[in-house]
């Protein structure tokens, strides 16, 4: 029973992940830590971005959750972490390889979730600075962009 409740608190802190992404990534990126953000709207050249360090400090609580969670004996904080961790990973493999492609995997991929997450991300980054932004969020995909790939992909087939 304990390993069913660790396995639902695991699922629930990442999609607690996808809130507190969407959260910092409008009002903190967006916002007060817009420094460390920008270069991600305005590349500069160079393979890192400063905006790569919210990577650390997102794995951060993670870390701090595996150490606390294990020291002792395994707990609680140990599977938060492992959700946090998780989250991060499909972060990373969504933002970083299927959408700005930092690795040349995926590129030409037909699948519908991939074709909206790209296009949601192309209108967040249309607006180059940090106000007026849209789509915040990370592996959510509004409805509106799954629709139109859709009726993209609908209307290629019927021709």
């Amino acid at each position: 029973m304990i390993y069913l409740l660790y396995a639902l608190l695991i699922i629930a802190t990442f999609c607690f992940m996808e809130g507190v992404a969407w959260f910092t990534h409008k009002y903190l990126m967006h916002g007060p830590l817009w420094y460390l953000h920008q270069d991600h709207h305005r590349p500069e050249p160079g393979w890192f971005e400063k905006n790569d360090a919210f990577f650390v400090i997102f794995a951060a609580p993670s870390i701090a959750l595996f150490f606390f969670g294990w020291r002792d004996q395994l707990n609680w904080m140990f599977f938060m972490g492992l959700g946090i961790f998780l989250y991060g990973m499909a972060y990373f493999l969504v933002h970083d390889i299927i959408i700005h492609q930092r690795f040349k995997w995926l590129r030409h991929s037909d699948n519908t979730y991939i074709k909206a997450i790209r296009r949601a991300h192309k209108m967040h980054h249309k607006h180059l600075s940090k106000h007026d932004g849209e789509s915040f969020g990370m592996l959510y995909v509004a409805r509106k962009y799954r629709d139109a790939v859709r009726k993209e992909k609908k209307s290629a087939h019927a021709n």
